[in-house]
């Protein structure tokens, strides 16, 4: 295929997606008995703000913890929902499920539906993420709203919305009280099946104006269906702090209109804007982003949208129905400040705080890393292994609480749902280092996500400005981050801690990392010899545990059993092999299920992983060995340079560079 013809069906594929989606959100027009018939069988029809986000949302995977290894420690053993919608927001199960429970309790009618969903944590915790997911989501499900045909600039008939996405069942509250008695809502009810609490909503002054043009007829309405959209500011806004002299109200309730003032008095609702954002928010959601940097006078506003479900403007023209999610965010200080002051407990009562801490466990945080790489330039990279765990872990321990009697780094695995009690007798139970950091706001402080990014990216374009390659490794990013931490000024307590962190934890772990990884790759450099070393370790076990005597068929060679022992031992020791016997037993008894699948040969000496790390670690007793081999610089002879290019051929296909090699070997041999 030419690229024009591939280029084409992109276009095609882009017009028949987007045509798809114009299709789905075509506005369906009805007449007003059309849409009260369309409730008595569909209630999404007057579906709320929160009952139609919980539909996008969709219902969840429930997940036994107590199943998994990890997740049973994390989690004791809980059943957690899980939701696909948010299935990249790493660690944040426990603040997704608040999130949920606060909507799914709006949806029912209860008080959540009267309060501010207030996301409270640290910077570059995803509060903001949250929101905008939050956003894309209530972009999925449509709304019922009123409007009429007006005449248009060239006569032709257009549909003129309500500004303020007005309920429909707005309408009834306008009318005038019936005669009988009854009221609007208890026959909407007998009639058409929509419950008394769905009519609990009252008009506009723009309807109360259309009504009284059109001598409250209420056939001359049509009632429409509407998709949110945040491009269109349609039943999606967002509010942002102004300065503290030059923000006033407006900016939630809207204003006049000085260019209508021509034609109509200040207090006619068809001279105001209906802009702010609780106007054009009604209806879906309104964000507030850093709702407490705000004037209080601003603020006001929120008291009556929440409790009450209306407004007032800035001119005399009514109040203004609301009927939406009010999503506020900021970080920790802003919070504490505005609580700390006893004027503000209106507002206080009115708001259902969620927190948002940073991710505990490095296994989550490690996914943030991945996710942000991911979408960035850096995708293709080269990043050695290690790179982003040891972000990881740094981030996290920044955030522990350090505990008595127990290390952090130990707190740290844990968390993160690993059990070392057996490597590590001091290690406490997760819910002990729980409670002993309640009341610290464990989580809610330490080194944020943006700052190890931004980590991350220097340490990728480390050597870039000097004409290098654009790689990550532990080591440059080890180097950047004690950089950065020097350079950030920060309290000297603090930063004595964080360069504790690289100095005690990550050169010491990432040594025996990479000593491991060049170890393996040595022995790997040799071909067969990792084979032959656990084939005859094989073939000495057997025979050892048989008590036989063995006689090498290549040598001729007599070996007794203690013979046996000793030529055991050479491999074991360097091993550290504690309870040989048992050992032996458990790798033989290994390799004959092996052989059983086999036809009778032998595994690959890299199939069972505890015989393969007594066999590198009984082949690299010291450096001094691997030196000749792993070293940069002139080789003895033509077989020296064949090995050493070989162990590096090795390390590339572990996914290090040629000069990430190079820096591994020289930071492993300078001890």
């Amino acid at each position: 295929m030419s690229s024009n013809a591939a280029d084409l069906g992109i276009f095609e594929n882009l017009a028949e997606d987007y045509g798809n989606r114009k299709a789905e959100e075509k506005e369906v027009s009805l007449s007003l008995n059309e849409y009260l018939e369309l409730c008595k069988t569909d209630k999404s029809a007057y579906a709320s703000a929160a009952q139609r986000l919980l539909k996008a949302i969709g219902e969840p995977k429930i997940v036994d913890t107590s199943m998994d290894p990890q997740l049973r420690q994390v989690f004791s053993n809980r059943k957690i929902p899980v939701y696909d919608a948010f299935k990249d927001f790493y660690g944040m199960e426990d603040t997704i499920s608040q999130v949920m429970a606060f909507l799914r309790s709006a949806a029912q009618g209860l008080e959540e539906g009267k309060q501010v969903l207030y996301l409270l944590g640290p910077v570059g915790s995803a509060k903001s993420s949250l929101a905008e997911r939050l956003k894309d989501l209530m972009e999925e499900e449509p709304f019922y709203t009123l409007a009429v045909e007006v005449e248009g600039p060239n006569g032709e008939k257009v549909m003129e919305y309500s500004p303020v996405n007005e309920n429909v069942f707005g309408l009834f509250s306008a009318l005038p009280k019936r005669k009988d008695g009854k009221t609007w809502a208890e026959v909407v009810e007998a009639t058409y099946k929509v419950p008394q609490r769905q009519m609990k909503h009252f008009a506009s002054p723009w309807l109360v104006q259309k009504l009284e043009e059109f001598g409250n007829d209420i056939t001359k309405f049509k009632v429409v269906q509407r998709y949110p959209n945040r491009l269109k500011q349609i039943a999606i806004s967002k509010t942002e702090p102004g300065d503290e002299n030059n923000q006033d109200i407006s900016a939630l309730v809207g204003k006049v209109d000085i260019r209508k003032l021509e034609d109509f008095p200040q207090n006619d609702p068809r001279s105001y804007s209906f802009s702010g954002g609780l106007c054009t928010g009604n209806r879906g959601l309104m964000e507030f982003v850093e709702m407490f940097k705000a004037p209080i006078k601003v603020l006001h506003p929120l008291l009556t949208a929440t409790q009450e479900g209306n407004f007032n403007g800035t001119e005399a023209i009514g109040a203004i129905p609301f009927d939406g999610i009010i999503l506020a965010h900021s970080n920790e200080s802003e919070w504490d400040k505005f609580r700390n002051n006893k004027e503000n407990e209106a507002f206080i009562a009115r708001t259902q705080i969620i927190r948002v801490p940073y991710t505990l466990r490095v296994s989550q945080e490690l996914e943030i890393y991945k996710k942000l790489i991911r979408l960035s330039e850096l995708a293709d990279a080269p990043c050695a292994p290690g790179t982003f765990e040891m972000a990881a872990e740094f981030a996290v321990l920044s955030r522990l609480v350090e505990p008595e009697n127990s290390d952090v780094v130990a707190k740290m695995k844990v968390y993160d749902g690993q059990n070392i009690k057996d490597k590590n007798p001091k290690a406490k139970p997760i819910e002990e280092y729980r409670k002993a950091a309640e009341g610290k706001n464990e989580g809610m402080w330490g080194v944020d996500t943006r700052f190890m990014f931004k980590t991350l990216s220097q340490t990728f374009n480390f050597t870039a400005q000097e004409g290098g390659e654009i790689a990550a490794d532990p080591i440059h990013l080890m180097y950047v981050l004690e950089d950065r931490i020097r350079k950030e000024q920060l309290p000297k307590e603090k930063t004595d801690k964080y360069i504790g962190f690289i100095d005690t934890h990550m050169r010491p772990k990432y040594r025996e990392f990479i000593g491991k990884e060049i170890m393996t790759a040595y022995v790997e450099s040799f071909g067969e010899f990792g084979q032959n070393v656990f084939d005859r370790y094989i073939k000495y076990a057997e025979n050892w545990l048989e008590s036989n005597d063995y006689r090498d068929p290549e040598t001729g060679k007599l070996f007794s059993r203690d013979a046996l022992e000793k030529e055991l031992e050479k491999i074991e020791k360097p091993a550290g092999v504690v309870n040989s016997k048992d050992f032996r037993n458990e790798v033989v008894r290994f390799v004959l299920n092996a052989r059983a699948k086999n036809n009778g040969q032998n595994p690959d000496w890299r199939s069972y992983e505890k015989l393969k790390d007594v066999i590198e670690k009984s082949v690299t007793k010291n450096a001094e060995e691997m030196l000749p081999v792993i070293s940069y610089g002139p080789k003895g002879d033509a077989e020296a340079q064949k090995k050493h290019e070989s162990f590096v051929e090795r390390m590339m296909k572990k996914h290090y560079t040629p000069m990430q090699v190079r820096r591994a070997v020289e930071f492993y041999l300078d001890k």
